[in-house]
């Protein structure tokens, strides 16, 4: 029971690569239980078999190490369901949606879809029900075991004076940087050259002179779906879309084109694919209307005039992103910029080229801020910012001054794992637990094994 914390995040993991196999291909048997929940042997070994038939690597005693993450599971589920925590059937629903939409996006369509699993999208999201509702009882058993673990900074520094001090990680420069972004608004003729354009590329495709996906593949700005001819799987009630979008989206019937309309990105058409409810698949087009020069100088004397507040102190960085600021993004952090994990620090290679090299050009350092630098986002979409430096590293050896927050972050994560094998060694010996002689070789499951014993003696 040394790693329960990895093995709780991996049980996601685990859920998604049974839910993409939808045939039982193992003769079924119970291999084990924890007090009423039972694990059967195609829980574990199907797992292994997706695996082999996408080719990918399977480790050595998977079988082991599968059977532990699903006991841990199931202990969690058994105590969330005493402690009566709950977890509502419209939040599987949407955990279900979701995980359809990316087989509809993998195999090309709902159809394809149910012809590869042999069944209809409802009778497989019925499949995994019970799954996913035992994942998310999980999740919330375990928060609510961890929840009130806090950290010192003593910890902190015991934690780093524990680590082997002759093989510290190094670090590559790191920033913590922040931005407020202005993106200029095109002339009106500009903006009827767009609409104008995507206008042509409607009637072409309604005419038949040319596919959606081949102008899309061509034309569009968006770069996420360029290469799949503007292709997306998405869900009403799904929050990532633009409310605009996703309206102008579903008053489509299958093979309709809406009419050109404006959204924050951009000027879109969209084309409807097929529809099932408040799923679909759609394509679409995005185009930009071109900024010019005269644009951009209105916006750099904007922010020319918010950096003389910043510096004189009259306004804090995070009022001036909230009140001046386009960037949607980083107007929920407060202006930061983040990396997928969440976390503000970030090395030079998480930033985009225009900010690196305006980092290098400028000589930026910790504290200051930026003038006023025009630059171009993934989308061709032209804007003008306002970088703040709050903090930078030097290449170097992991310490507690230049990394105290990631250590912080490190040594809280080991101080829940203690607490969670801390639970478990006290709960676990109280379920009434069954192994299958088939796991009894595992080491990995030794003190279940054990407590499995002393159950039945």
């Amino acid at each position: 029971m040394k790693s329960v914390f990895t093995f709780i995040t991996a049980l996601l993991f685990v859920t998604i690569a049974v839910a993409q196999a939808p045939r039982k291909v193992v003769a079924d048997k119970i291999v084990g239980i924890v007090g009423d929940k039972i694990i059967l042997k195609s829980d574990v070994y199907n797992d292994i078999l997706d695996r082999q038939r996408r080719g990918e690597p399977v480790p050595e005693n998977a079988n082991c190490a599968i059977m532990e993450q699903i006991l841990t599971l199931k202990a969690l589920v058994l105590q969330a369901e005493k402690d009566s925590i709950q977890v509502g059937d419209d939040e599987i629903d949407a955990l279900l949606d979701n995980q359809i939409r990316g087989f509809v996006q993998m195999y090309g369509s709902k159809e394809a879809l149910e012809e590869i699993a042999g069944r209809t999208v409802y009778q497989i999201k019925e499949d995994f029900r019970t799954t996913f509702k035992e994942r998310k009882l999980a999740e919330r058993m375990r928060d609510k075991i961890v929840e009130n673990i806090k950290i010192t900074p003593q910890e902190v520094k015991d934690f780093f004076m524990k680590k082997d001090q002759k093989s510290l990680p190094y670090y590559e420069s790191q920033v913590v940087i922040g931005q407020i972004v202005v993106s200029p608004k095109a002339s009106r003729d500009l903006e009827k050259l767009t609409i104008d354009e995507l206008n042509d590329f409607k009637k072409q495709v309604e005419s038949g002179q040319q596919k959606f996906e081949t102008l899309a593949k061509l034309y569009t700005q968006d770069p996420g779906s360029k290469e799949n001819g503007g292709q997306y799987s998405i869900n009403r009630t799904e929050k990532q879309w633009d409310p605009i979008w996703l309206s102008n989206a579903f008053r489509l019937k299958e093979g309709q084109i809406s009419p050109v309309f404006k959204s924050k990105l951009g000027y879109f058409i969209i084309q409807m694919v097929s529809r099932a409810g408040d799923d679909a698949i759609v394509r679409h087009i995005l185009r930009v209307p071109t900024v010019t020069d005269d644009e951009i100088n209105e916006a750099v004397n904007k922010l020319d005039s918010v950096r003389a507040k910043l510096i004189a102190g009259t306004i804090t960085f995070g009022e001036a992103v909230a009140r001046y600021s386009d960037d949607e993004n980083s107007k929920f952090t407060g202006g930061y910029i983040q990396n997928q994990a969440g976390s503000t620090f970030l090395e030079l290679g998480q930033l985009d080229k225009d900010l690196v090299e305006m980092l290098g050009k400028t000589g930026l350092k910790p504290g200051e801020y930026s003038k006023p630098t025009p630059y171009t986002d993934d989308r061709g979409k032209k804007s003008v910012r306002i970088v703040y430096l709050k903090t930078r590293t030097e290449p170097h050896v992991e310490n507690l001054k230049d990394d105290y927050d990631r250590l912080a972050k490190d040594a809280l994560e080991v101080k829940k794992q203690h607490a969670l094998e801390s639970w478990f060694a006290s709960k676990i010996p109280s379920y009434y637990i069954m192994i299958d002689d088939e796991f009894k070789s595992c080491g990995t499951l030794h003190n279940w094994i054990q407590y499995a014993a002393a159950g039945n003696k």
